[in-house]
């Protein structure tokens, strides 16, 4: 059976993760800080007490996986350069271990060539820029690092992520293509979680909203 490291479990994004990727039968092997706070068992989870910006912890998460993925999100607490630090983290224990494939979960706000933004996203990513312009610059500093990899990365773009039930309907798109302002966070676990399998959007940033 496959095995999967995931980092960022304990996040309201990583919970459902997790929950789902257990239910479709993977191993998962989960790194953090209080592993009370994912609120999970199960013979096929293993979780790892540590940090994301621990080199050791990260390397002890990603061996043995056969796919990464991160929805690692910035708190209070983190400093301004986490996702982009962690994520160099990860792509080394990738290459020393020998894992190929990465899903990376990041914000809308990240631009892509693909993208054909509307006067609302421009307005939208004006006031990311305003309120919290530091993650946005980590977000897209985080994906930069991805795209120099020799990985078999899928970024994964959201809008307003929300609390609610998993309904497995979603659309998947480009910023301004066939994309709305928010999604539920099981239902981007399971877009993410499919990623492992579908090579679809391989080196591509694709944007799901419901």
């Amino acid at each position: 059976m496959m095995k999967l490291a995931i980092f960022g479990a304990t996040g309201r994004t990583g919970k459902p993760l997790v929950e789902q990727a257990l239910q479709a039968g993977y191993e998962v092997t989960a790194l953090a800080r209080t592993p009370s706070k994912l609120g999970i068992s199960n013979p096929k989870l293993t979780i790892i007490q540590g940090d994301v910006l621990n080199k050791a912890d990260v390397e002890k998460t990603v061996q043995g996986a056969d796919t990464v993925i991160s929805v690692l999100g910035h708190s209070k607490d983190t400093p301004r350069t986490m996702l982009t630090e962690s994520t160099k983290y990860m792509l080394a224990a990738m290459e020393k271990f020998g894992v190929k494939r990465i899903i990376i979960l990041t914000g809308a706000g990240v631009d892509d060539a693909h993208d054909k933004p509307k006067l609302v996203n421009h307005l939208i990513k004006g006031a990311l820029k305003m309120i919290s312009g530091d993650v946005l610059k980590d977000s897209v500093q985080m994906v930069e690092e991805l795209k120099k990899s020799n990985t078999d990365w899928t970024v994964v773009r959201v809008p307003r992520l929300m609390d609610g039930p998993h309904t497995g309907k979603y659309r998947v798109g480009w910023v301004g293509i066939n994309t709305g302002t928010q999604i539920v966070r099981p239902d981007v676990a399971d877009f993410l979680l499919k990623q492992v399998k579908d090579t679809t959007y391989l080196r591509q940033a694709p944007m799901i909203s419901n």
